[in-house]
This record gives structure tokens, C-alpha cells and sequence, in this order.
């Protein structure tokens, strides 16, 4: 596994003539690993924080947050505490059009190990936490770590539920720490205040294979590629179905070519809860903070989609808002009442509503901006204001009766059964609710409980992947509460 030149790299999936595909050498086991990168190195932790900052590694989950200091502020915090350390990876990808992580977990979990045991050693954590979603991903990382033996740091699997949420910082923790995987609404460092309640280092799986990559090349070798400003490599997403590691400052519109893709329609970048690029600034757009800044645009989580020209934008946006909606954390009233509203409102307008249903779309995207306790309201919005201003015509088009006559392809993937517009629900009947819980037991990823102990909602889409747990859920309720509504 290298990259150009045969420089060690993270690898790639789908792209053979960028990187050597991961894809074709399946998942690496503890000595394929080492024959391709070599042994570990042990570094002093001024040494590792000095290269973390020499090679301005950021955080590759969405946020860009200088690693080093994420290392100096969990160190200070035990200081000042007293108090042990730990480091979680977060290994959770809610969204359908991010593959980079589950990528790196599935064929080189070895490779995030040794990055998450070098942060390890560096804060003086005992433990290490791979929390993930799915369950191919945690059979791989525990098998993994399964061959490492025992002996040194302890390092374990945590499964959480796979929803969008769940990777938001305050969320990962509280389910590591036994409660639900839901924001906190609270601006808590993890730093400070993390796992059992010990200052953490929590960062994503790209940042730690990245730290093991440069650890072993040293910063003048990490250096050799990218640009200047941002040294190294990203990993993408592209399509929401190939992942590649290409240099910084590489070409969007290059990328897009050696996928298979154009710019199409416009491109957005940064996922969902990221922004658009009309053809002409994806062709102009590099894969660097600096350039994709200039356009009003970070690359977050590293998902690139093009939106091909024979698909809907106004109806692939409505879809994605609606997901969106019920992917929210369902804590305040932007998430339980604004985004459905938005998403209400929006497929109105798709739907030929006319203007007042434009208006309706501005209007709901006002109210729900920087009122949520955490960033899914905004974000989401951002994503329907981005689209609005990037397809003025779609969008009026549609709201005005005429529309464009594509159909919705699925270019901005759904799960599956999200995607194919056929919505299952669990329902409660309220005259005969007793409070019991147990359906939340059966199934946490679709019931939320409010503070007097009932769900929190009346109506709950259910996903097809989870409907057997439902019907479960149905049959176990002992007050008969419950039913299923195909």
C-alpha cells in the first residue's frame, strides 16, 4: 500500500490510478501491515506534539482543529486535575455520503491503532476507544486488536447507534459513558470533561492513521507531498461511493475526472451539512482550506458530490432535508418542530406550491438558524440555503408549476430505504401508554424518551434495517401501545 514514488500512504478505495487500492488487498492483517509501513517508532510526547504541530495536522472529522493543541489542552487539563486520561476514536459515520473511515477501519484498523496508541502515550491514557456504528467495523477492529495480544495499553470496541448524530462530540461520549447518543447541548470540552468523565482526546479515525503515517516519514517526509500551507494527504469520499487519498491542493475537477465523474450540475463539498460549488468554482477549486475558503467552502468529513445532469437538484435537496430532519437529535425545538417544518415546506415548493412556498422556505430557514443546542439545525440549513442560492431557477421552476422533468436518481445518497421515498412507523397510541421504557430498550436508535419517562414523539419513521426490532418493540409493549404502520 503506497503512494506516488512509493511513498507510504493511508491507501484508497476505487481509484486504482490514484493510490494502490485497498480494495484489492483486503483487509490488512498485523504482519501485512508491517511489511507495508514498518515498525512503530516511540516518540517523547513533546516530540509527538512538535510534529503534530510541524506538520499542522487537523482534525479530519469536519471541524479542522489543530491536532497539537487537542494534545497540549487534554495534557494541561490532567495537570491542573490530577486525573487520568483517555483517547477515543471516533469511528462513527452517520452520513450516507461518507465510506472514508469505515474505509480505513475495514482494511487498515492497524494503522489507526498504532495513531491512537502514540496519542496515547503521549497524553499518558490507559485506554484507548474505537467507538463505531457498524457491525462489519467493529468485527474488523476487534479482530485487529484481538492480534496485537495483550500486554501495553488497553484498547476497546464501543458500538453506538448509526444515526447522523451520534458523531458529534458530546453525543460519542455520553454513549461511551452508558447514556444516549444524543448532543448534550452543552459546550463541553472533551478535553476536559470526556470519557468517565477524565479529560479526552477525541478525534476521528483519519486524524490517527494520518499521525501514524507522518510518525513513521517524519515531518520533512510527511512535507514531501501537499502543499506548503497544508502538508500531506486527504482522504475523500466522492460520489458517496469511492474513497481516495490524493495531496493537498490537488484538483477538485481532477479528482472528479479520475472517478469517472464531472462537475456536473455543481458539486457540494463538506457533505451535509456542507455547501455547493457552481460548475465553475468546482473547476476552479483546489482540495486545500485555502482555496475551497475562497468559494465559501470547507471539505469537512471530506464528501464530495457531483451532481450529474440528469437528475433533479430541487427534488435531490428536498430528499436529503427530509432525512436530515429525521436524523436530528430531537432535543430542542429547531430540531423537533424547525427542520420538519423545513422539510415540510421545501418539498411544497418542489411540489409547485408557488411563491408563498418560497417564501415559507426562507422564512422556516430564519427561524432555525443559531437556535439549536447543537450544529444539525444549522447545518442543515446551511445545506438548503446553499442549494436555494446555487438553483434559483430549479427551484422556482418547481414552485411555479413548471419544473425540470428529471427524475430523482439518488445522486445525494439515502439509505436505502430512505432513498426509495417508502417510510415504515412506529406509533403510539397515547390512551394506552403507561410509561414502561421497554420499547426504548428494543429499539434506542428510533425511540427517545422525554423527561417524564414516554417517547417523546407520537409518529417515528422507522428504517427498514431496524424493522424486525420494531415489531419486537410492538409485541413486547405490555400496556399494547405500540403499532407498526407500513
Amino acid at each position: 500500500m503506497s503512494g506516488p514514488a512509493g511513498r507510504p500512504g493511508l491507501g484508497c478505495v476505487g481509484a486504482p490510478r490514484l493510490l494502490t487500492g485497498l480494495d484489492r488487498t483486503g483487509w490488512l492483517d498485523r504482519d501485512a501491515h508491517l511489511a507495508a509501513h514498518g515498525p512503530l517508532p516511540r516518540f517523547h510526547p513533546d516530540e509527538l506534539v512538535d510534529l503534530a504541530a510541524d506538520i499542522d495536522l487537523r482534525g479530519r472529522g469536519g471541524a479542522g482543529f489543530p491536532f497539537a493543541r487537542k494534545l497540549q489542552a487534554v495534557t494541561r487539563s490532567a495537570r491542573e486535575k490530577e486525573s487520568a486520561t483517555a483517547v477515543v476514536v471516533n469511528g462513527s459515520e452517520g452520513e450516507p455520503s461518507c465510506l472514508k473511515d469505515t474505509a480505513l477501519l475495514l482494511h487498515a484498523p492497524h494503522l489507526v491503532l498504532d495513531g491512537a496508541l502514540l496519542a496515547a502515550a503521549a497524553v499518558s491514557a490507559e485506554e484507548v476507544v474505537v467507538a463505531v456504528t457498524r457491525a462489519d467495523v467493529e468485527q474488523s477492529v476487534r479482530d485487529a486488536v484481538d492480534e496485537r495480544g495483550p500486554g501495553g495499553r488497553r484498547v476497546r470496541v464501543a458500538r453506538l447507534p448509526e444515526r447522523f448524530v451520534t458523531g458529534e462530540g458530546t453525543a460519542l461520549v455520553s454513549g461511551l459513558n452508558g447514556g444516549p447518543a444524543l448532543p448534550s447541548g452543552q459546550r463541553v470540552r472533551t478535553s476536559e470533561r470526556g470519557l468517565g468523565g477524565m479529560p479526552t482526546l477525541l478525534s476521528n479515525t483519519e486524524t490517527y492513521a494520518q499521525l501514524a503515517v507522518a510518525a513513521r516519514l517524519g515531518a520533512a517526509g510527511y512535507r514531501s507531498v501537499g502543499l506548503p500551507s497544508e502538508p500531506g494527504t486527504v482522504l475523500l469520499t466522492v460520489a458517496g461511493s469511492t474513497v481516495v487519498e490524493t495531496p493537498s491542493g490537488t484538483s477538485l475537477a481532477y479528482v472528479l475526472d479520475l472517478c469517472g465523474s464531472g462537475v456536473g450540475q455543481g458539486v457540494l463539498v463538506g457533505g451535509y451539512h456542507g455547501r455547493w460549488l457552481d460548475p465553475g468554482a468546482a473547476r476552479s477549486a483546489g482540495l486545500s482550506r485555502q482555496s475551497l475558503a475562497a468559494f465559501g467552502a470547507v471539505l469537512g468529513a471530506g464528501a464530495v458530490l457531483p451532481l450529474p445532469e440528469q437528475t433533479c437538484p430541487a427534488g435531490e435537496v428536498a430528499a436529503v432535508t427530509r432525512w436530515m430532519a429525521n436524523e436530528s437529535a430531537g432535543q430542542c425545538g429547531p430540531c423537533v418542530r424547525g427542520l420538519p417544518g423545513l422539510a415540510d415546506v421545501l418539498e411544497d415548493a418542489v411540489r409547485g406550491g408557488g411563491r408563498a412556498a418560497l417564501e415559507a422556505v426562507e422564512a422556516r430557514l430564519r427561524g432555525v438558524r443559531r437556535r439549536g443546542a447543537c450544529s444539525h439545525p444549522d447545518g442543515t440549513s446551511h445545506f438548503v440555503a446553499s442549494a436555494l442560492a446555487s438553483f434559483p431557477e430549479e427551484f422556482r421552476d418547481h414552485a411555479l408549476g413548471s419544473g425540470c422533468g428529471r427524475p430523482v436518481t439518488g445522486a445525494l445518497p439515502l439509505p436505502r430505504d430512505e432513498a426509495a421515498g417508502g417510510e415504515e412507523r412506529l406509533v403510539v397510541d397515547w390512551t394506552l401508554c403507561k410509561g414502561h421504557g421497554l420499547c426504548v430498550d428494543v429499539l434506542p436508535d428510533v425511540v427517545r424518551l422525554d423527561a417524564d419517562g414516554y417517547p417523546a414523539q407520537a409518529s417515528m419513521p422507522v428504517p427498514a434495517r431496524l424493522r424486525p426490532k420494531a415489531l419486537r418493540a410492538v409485541r413486547r409493549c405490555p400496556a399494547l401501545a405500540l403499532r407498526f404502520r407500513e
